[in-house]
């Protein structure tokens, strides 16, 4: 059916269909299979329903690309496979052998980096649409499809050889959904670790929830968010990084390294349960990575608590790896106390984070039920056992000029 949407008539259908809104699709069926086969139709609505899902993770080019339902689901969103591919070219890679392809989405971003692609995929659904993206997108040159088993030796190729990287990136769903058992990837982590080490450079896709404990110590651990969501992490072979861990923002790629060393524990300067003036909460990136020592670091902050991923400091800071608040008023949690604050002081839009606390922000802000024409952030979070709520404003826009941390 893919080859029959690739037709003239199977784009003018798909051009018809383009942008309906749900409650129009039966009429609209209807009214398409008067002049054209009912599979055909069915299949159109089905691509034009992946191409809006596909909008969050390409942009407008997904409106001209191909997909099955599993491929929307695990492609990785375009900048962080463009951030990938960049990687890739500054370690020396010249080609890439990429595995359990899908839809192809990360040999498009490997291709348009400068690189020769070997796309591997054992689906033939997945393989063809890979095949259609790459000719639909004028990257078939670059990209050559193959259909096959990524264990087999013999599909992997010369993957050894200099100037050859491998890129793997082992599905994560199931019949019964997604799945967080490294061992239980398709193929298993183990096995994709054991293919990556066979290459002089490598990278293997992995969720950003990964246990630390299944971390292989011969890797670097890259965690990349875009737009401050937590997207993939990548466990990294070959690029003779000095530090296992890296934290990457996109879209400025600012990124942050370490070794997971604990930032300064409050109660060792007898700072427990102190708040300063500034609280930062770091990127979710960094948060994964247990770099949020290194980021405390870098800003001269520390934690509130040693459990809470909250930095307290006395001095503003302007750094792409945390947003940050000016806090107004420190005080115990109390509904009442909280409700007659917020009246005094005309709140009626309320911003609620949390951390370290039960009550979900919808319940407290309908516990709260704020009015008035002001605005403020809530933080509720704990010192030790102890509820705590910071009333805060922001007092800098993330990131330096320079993209560096930098005094405000």
């Amino acid at each position: 059916m893919l080859h029959a949407l690739r037709t003239g008539t199977g784009r003018r259908l798909l051009e018809a269909v383009r942008d309906h809104a749900p409650g129009e699709e039966l009429a609209l069926a209807t009214r398409l299979r008067r002049d054209h086969p009912a599979d055909l139709v069915a299949a159109a609505l089905t691509m034009a329903r992946l191409r809006v899902r596909a909008r969050a993770k390409f942009g407008p080019e997904a409106d001209t690309m191909w997909f099955t339902a599993d491929g929307v689901e695990q492609a990785t969103r375009a900048p962080v496979a463009a951030h990938r591919a960049r990687r890739l070219v500054a370690a020396g890679a010249e080609r890439v052998v990429d595995l359990c392809c899908g839809n192809g989405g990360d040999a498009l971003a490997l291709a348009r980096a400068g690189l020769e692609v070997v796309a591997v995929d054992r689906s033939p659904w997945a393989c063809a649409v890979a095949e259609a993206n790459a000719a639909e997108l004028g990257l078939a040159d670059r990209i050559r499809v193959v259909r096959g088993d990524v264990t087999d030796p013999s599909v992997i190729g010369d993957a050894g050889a200099p100037g050859t990287a491998v890129f793997i990136d082992p599905a994560r769903r199931d019949g019964r959904g997604r799945t967080f058992d490294p061992e239980a990837y398709s193929p298993p982590l183990s096995r994709a670790l054991d293919i990556a080490r066979r290459a002089p450079l490598a990278a293997v896709k992995v969720a950003p929830g990964i246990p630390h404990e299944a971390l292989p110590p011969d890797a670097e651990t890259e965690w990349v968010s875009d737009g401050g969501e937590v997207k993939e992490a990548v466990l990294w072979f070959g690029t003779g990084a000095p530090h296992p861990r890296r934290a990457t923002l996109l879209p400025g790629g600012h990124g942050v390294t370490g070794d997971g060393s604990p930032a300064p524990d409050p109660r060792s300067d007898g700072a427990h349960g102190v708040v300063d003036r500034y609280l930062y909460e770091p990127d979710g990136a960094v948060i994964r990575a247990g770099l949020v020592g290194a980021v405390a670091r870098i800003i001269g902050a520390r934690l509130i608590d040693p459990r809470i991923a909250y930095l307290t400091s006395d001095t503003a800071v302007r750094t792409p790896w945390a947003a940050a608040w000016e806090i107004t008023d420190v005080l115990p949690f109390n509904l009442k106390r909280l409700r007659a604050l917020l009246r005094d002081r005309e709140v009626g839009t309320l911003t609620i984070k949390k951390r370290g606390f039960a009550m979900t922000p919808e319940e407290l802000r309908r516990r709260l039920a704020p009015r008035g024409p002001n605005a403020c952030t809530l933080v509720v979070t704990r010192l030790g056992d102890r509820p705590l709520v910071l009333v805060a404003r922001p007092p800098v826009e993330p990131g330096g000029p320079d993209g560096a941390s930098s005094p405000v």
